[in-house]
């Protein structure tokens, strides 16, 4: 499997690259929302609660944009939680006209496409940026209260907010995003229990229950790849 990625233009918005070998692989959740092209047809991988198992019957190779920050809602015209744990075409969310002038576009210049789509999309669809502002608390693992405090909204409507920006809460969030500055480390072999210290879990016993509760299997079946 080869990877690549590079920033965009648009904020919170980055160009990826994949080619995938046929079989199944276990993808993440990460707090963001893509726009997917396979080479046939555009989908949106929304927000995922929890980790889950893509199947590719056949080699196959992905360009797409991934969105954080609440910007890929803004674009799309779909609010997050409407996505959440699902991978619907696009002509399944858009009129079908549109969807498939996009398509046509991406069809001839995948990553040309995209980002120009992005580009031009974001001048008459602006992000809502109490987006990067929740996930700027997010990262840096403030409480809710205290998020819903420095940002002058109460819980509820935090709560609210951040569906429509992420399609889950933020705690929900954090602990997404703590996830994954966790195995960032851990792939870099840092030790368990210094990997807990430094990401903001109780003890190494906290890390290996919200391993998982959100990937459904452990911290040394993931280093591996296997299905734990």
């Amino acid at each position: 499997m080869t990877y690549r990625e590079r920033a965009t233009a648009v904020p919170d918005a980055v160009l990826w690259e994949r080619a995938v070998p046929a079989g199944a692989s276990r993808i993440l959740p990460d707090g963001c929302l893509d726009l997917l092209w396979d080479g046939r047809r555009l989908s949106v991988a929304g927000p995922d609660t929890r980790a889950r198992w893509h199947e590719d019957p056949a080699p196959a190779r992905y360009v797409a944009l991934r969105f954080s920050g609440g910007t890929g809602p803004a674009l799309l015209g779909v609010p997050a939680h409407e996505l959440r744990d699902r991978t619907p075409l696009l002509e399944d969310l858009w009129p079908a006209a549109a969807a498939r002038r996009l398509a046509d576009r991406v069809a001839e210049d995948p990553v040309g496409a995209l980002e120009r789509w992005a580009g031009e999309r974001v001048v008459d669809s602006p992000a809502d940026p109490l987006g990067g502002r929740v996930l700027a608390l997010a990262r840096a693992g403030v409480p809710v209260a205290g998020m819903a405090a420095r940002l002058g909204l109460g819980v509820r409507q935090l709560h609210r907010r951040s569906l429509d920006l992420f399609g889950y809460g933020p705690r929900h969030l954090t602990r997404v995003l703590r996830l994954g500055r966790a195995l960032e480390q851990v792939r870099q072999g840092a030790p368990l229990a210094r990997v807990a210290a430094d990401s903001g879990y109780a003890d190494q016993a906290h890390l290996a229950r919200d391993v998982r509760g959100l990937t459904g299997t452990t911290v040394t079946a993931l280093l591996r790849g296997s299905a734990g």
